[in-house]
This record gives structure tokens, C-alpha cells and sequence, in this order.
């Protein structure tokens, strides 16, 4: 399975934070916010990656993540020349692609706890999956409607009478029918190729899967700069208390075999003395002792 990582948008909420910086270079806590998506990819065994951003913040991104190599994946780039919808970047990326499976993850989707995402890539047998994360305010939101067996009923885009209060987050199983879906549709009343219209497409032919992600299970949001504040404080929260980073992709890249011990600490031997580098020592030496 192949992986997209769509960090493109103008980030206008973020004002004036974006006027020198992508929004998803901006900082989450300690890391970029890319590192988040990324690492997610890297634990769920996604090894080929292609991140789209508008041409101005694509060489910010090779600058910060390079060619992938250093984490043992391959990250390719593309351009979005203007923002015309989630469902542009299948076009965007359909080289990419190929003839694989893929996942679509948002550039500013943060997400903490459990393995539902590894787990449902690795189990990824066909049609569509989506995840379904429970929220208050479900108005804001893509909401999804399911039944027991996770078949998708209704998909609807910020409905004024949600039938549900299950929001739909920003990451998103296909197969690789996805690309001709993708070449079918029409822009929406915005102007943009939905993402929704994409999911319909999926359900209408009975291929939506709906995976509800599990409690103590985390979902971000970043879009603002109150938000970006608060996922900092929560990201903070978590590690000082745990001991353990969150959006780290050196130790998914560990964790997941794509990284020997030796390139491991070779990786982290080239990195400048601060508290990033002394955590990556923590778990080296950590692991050099459960592997005997």
C-alpha cells in the first residue's frame, strides 16, 4: 500500500503564523506538524509516501524531510498549484500511485493512542475504509451514519441536522479504483473535488467500510491558532507524564524494522545536542536491552 500526505491549503486561519511558514511545518509542541501524519504511516509498514503542498512550501518539506531514505521510506513530492479540493490530490498523485492500494491522510491530522490505523491497513481487503470518531458538535464536520456490521448508511458535509455524532477524520483507505472515482468528478458549489463525493461513490456501490476508533483514542485539530495552542498543551501532557513522543517517525522507523539498531543510532548520532536527541538515546538504550 502507497501513502499520500496532502499538506497543501492557504492555512488562512492560522494568519499570521502561515505568512513565513506552511501550516503543517508549524509547531506541535516539540515537532513539526508533518512529523505526526508521518509517523502514523511509517508505524502502520507504509514505506512509499508522495506529500503534496503548493509550490512555495514543497521545498520547505524536502528541506525538513528529504528523500526519506534516513527513516528507510521513500518520499516523492508533488505540486498543487491552487487548492481545488481533497479529492484533487488522486489526480495530482495518479503516477504515484500506480497500480496500488493508498492511503489519504491530511497534513494536519494529529492523532494519539491505540493501533487502529495499522491495523486496519493491514487487514485493507478491498472497497473503501473510513474511520468514525465521535464529537459533540458533529455540525462542523463530514459525519458519517453506520450500521453495527460498519456499512455506511449517509455521508454528509457539515449537515445542519447531522444524522449521527460520528465526524469523519482526515485519513482515508482506497483501492485503486480511487483514481478513475477521482477522474469522475465535478467540483462542488466551492469549486472543489470533495472527498465526500468520493466516500458516496464508495457507498452507493455498498464498498464504504466505517472503522470506529476506539475510546482514549485522540483526534486534533490544529486549524486554528487556539487549537494549535491546545494540541501543543495535550501533546506536552502526554509525554512529560508517559516518558514516551508522540509523532516521532525515527522510532516508528524503529519499532516497525525499517531501521537497524546501527542506523538507528547512527541517525541519531548526526543530530545536534537537545532533548530530541536525548529522548532517541532513551530508546536506543532501551531497546539494545530488551533485544539481550
Amino acid at each position: 500500500m502507497k501513502a499520500i500526505i496532502l499538506a497543501g491549503g492557504s492555512g488562512s486561519r492560522l494568519y499570521p503564523l502561515t505568512q513565513v511558514s506552511s501550516k503543517q511545518l508549524q509547531a506541535v509542541f516539540d515537532k513539526p506538524m508533518i512529523y505526526y501524519p508521518l509517523t502514523i504511516l511509517i508505524a502502520a509498514g507504509v514505506r512509499e509516501i508522495c506529500l503534496i503542498s503548493t509550490p512555495l512550501d514543497l521545498p520547505r518539506f524536502q528541506q525538513l524531510l528529504g528523500d526519506g531514505a534516513h527513516w528507510g521510506v521513500s518520499i516523492q513530492y508533488r505540486e498543487q498549484a491552487r487548492p481545488e479540493g481533497i479529492g484533487q490530490a488522486f489526480l495530482i498523485a495518479e503516477d504515484f500511485v500506480g497500480n496500488d492500494n493508498v492511503v489519504l491522510m491530511l497534513g494536519d491530522n494529529i492523532f494519539s493512542g491505540g493501533d487502529d490505523f495499522p491495523r486496519s491497513m493491514a487487514e485493507f481487503q478491498g472497497g473503501a475504509t473510513i474511520f468514525a470518531y465521535r464529537v459533540k458538535d458533529p455540525e462542523r464536520y463530514g459525519v458519517v451514519e453506520f450500521d453495527r456490521d460498519g456499512k455506511a448508511l449517509s455521508i454528509e458535509e457539515k449537515p445542519a441536522a447531522p444524522r449521527s455524532n460520528f465526524a469523519v477524520p482526515g485519513i482515508y483507505i482506497y483501492d485503486n479504483r480511487v483514481l478513475e472515482i477521482a477522474k469522475s468528478l465535478h467540483p462542488s458549489a466551492r469549486g472543489e473535488l470533495e472527498i465526500t463525493d468520493i466516500n458516496r461513490a464508495y457507498m452507493e456501490q455498498g464498498q464504504l467500510q466505517v472503522h470506529r476508533l476506539s475510546r482514549g483514542f485522540a483526534w486534533l485539530d490544529a486549524g486554528t491558532s487556539t487549537s494549535l495552542q491546545e494540541a501543543s498543551s495535550y501533546i506536552e501532557a502526554i509525554e512529560r507524564r508517559q516518558g514516551i513522543k508522540i509523532g516521532c517517525p525515527e522510532e516508528a522507523a524503529l519499532v516497525r524494522g525499517f531501521l537497524s539498531l546501527a542506523k538507528f543510532d547512527a541517525l541519531v548520532q548526526q543530530m545536534p545536542k537537545c532533548q530530541y536527541r536525548e529522548y532517541l538515546v532513551t530508546v536506543a538504550d532501551e531497546t539494545r536491552k530488551l533485544r539481550g
